[in-house]
């Protein structure tokens, strides 16, 4: 038998969370300012956000494109339309894969350091100390975060796709024996530049800012104690990787 408090924790407390962290985006953007030292603070999150992602980024999107296209090239060849892998692959990337994978990893690198750093200036009271100098934490800490990682995540989207496709090109043309010009030919003539690269780089601005966003609020409003911040991190990867997903489906059964 449920217990009285079961619904509650159920649905009532998921909407308070996502009404609090509404009304802390609504304050942060109203509070933005472009000046010469965001712009600097700026342009060093999308370094730390962007740049030293790369290394996982590359990787997995490595891999990604083997993996995929194996599969893809094992089951196609049952048919017949083994020289349709290449459109599988680039379909798969441009509105799927990519731009979902990239900001889940996006999420367990980078936005676990944001949501960490930022609670942990909470809890040695950096954030105090900004306000008792009149300086606004909200411009000098979120503002540079939320821009850099959406800068961030699209430039590594775009790389991540690129890598995955020559994972693919690496087991479809060099170990299957794929002719090169009929892979890259059926690419070309079914992929659609608006639709199918464009929708999937509209995922990725929108998945980046999910992902700057839920980093910041859940480092904003974490306890001020080891725990707390523990606790923060570990809910910045779960509420990213459930956001990205149900957004995912919402923006993908539009776009279709």
């Amino acid at each position: 038998m449920n217990s009285p408090g079961f619904p509650n924790r159920l649905f009532a407390q998921p909407l308070r969370e996502l009404g609090r962290a509404l009304i802390f985006l609504l304050t942060a953007l109203s509070r933005m300012r472009l000046t010469r030292l965001q712009i600097g603070e700026t342009l060093r999150q999308v370094y730390f956000a962007g740049v030293r992602s790369l290394v996982i980024i590359v990787t997995c999107g490595f891999f990604v494109g083997l993996v995929l296209t194996l599969q893809t090239y094992d089951t196609l060849t049952r048919f017949g339309a083994g020289d349709a892998v290449s459109v599988v692959l680039a379909l798969s990337l441009f509105r799927e894969l990519g731009p979902v994978l990239t900001a889940i990893l996006f999420a367990g690198r980078a936005g676990t350091s944001i949501t960490a750093e930022i609670g942990l200036m909470k809890a040695t009271e950096q954030l105090d100390a900004l306000d008792l100098m009149a300086i606004d934490p909200m411009e000098r800490i979120v503002q540079p975060r939320l821009i850099g990682s959406l800068i961030a995540v699209p430039a590594l989207v775009l790389i991540f796709n690129v890598t995955a496709l020559l994972g693919g090109v690496a087991f479809a043309v060099l170990l299957m024996g794929v002719d090169p010009i009929t892979f890259w030919g059926n690419m070309q003539a079914t992929v659609e530049l608006g639709r199918d690269f464009g929708h999937g780089m509209l995922k990725a601005v929108v998945f980046g800012f999910l992902a700057a966003w839920l980093a910041v609020y859940f480092g904003w409003t974490a306890k001020p104690t080891s725990e707390g911040v523990a606790l923060a991190t570990t809910q910045t990867v779960i509420a990213t990787a459930i956001a990205v997903l149900v957004i995912d489906f919402v923006l993908s059964a539009f776009m279709l």
